[in-house]
């Protein structure tokens, strides 16, 4: 069992960076993929980005290549989400979660999720 609590989200303007924080609950965490998705309203979660179990391979769409940067201290227990160059169409909520599985780009693929934490970039 894994116990995820995501922080950092807020407002932001255009252009600006963030980082969001997920700390885990458990002894295990070194054995997840940790991932990170976002969720406009009325629509499913998406993946965004995803570490491996000791944070040597990531993952990532293409189109937030760029601009994201996944990371992950197994020692502190907690993975992080640094996004620059933000914009207004990132706006939304992103949740941190975790998989048994080797890699996940499902919503579906994952057991573990955290309650979410909203970015607003206004423009």
């Amino acid at each position: 069992q894994v116990q995820l609590v995501e922080s950092g989200g807020g407002l932001v303007q255009a252009g600006g960076s963030l980082r969001l924080s997920c700390a885990a609950s458990g002894r295990t965490f070194s054995s997840y993929t940790m991932g990170w998705f976002r969720q406009a309203p009325g629509k499913g979660r998406e993946f965004v980005t995803a570490i491996s179990r000791c944070g040597g391979k990531t993952y990532y769409v293409d189109s937030w290549k760029v601009r994201f940067t996944v990371a992950k201290d197994n020692a502190k227990i907690k993975v992080y989400l640094k996004m620059n160059s933000l914009k207004p169409e990132d706006t939304t909520v992103y949740y941190c979660a975790a998989t048994f599985y080797t890699i996940g780009y499902s919503e579906l693929d994952y057991q573990y999720w955290g309650q979410g934490t909203q970015i607003t970039v206004s423009s």
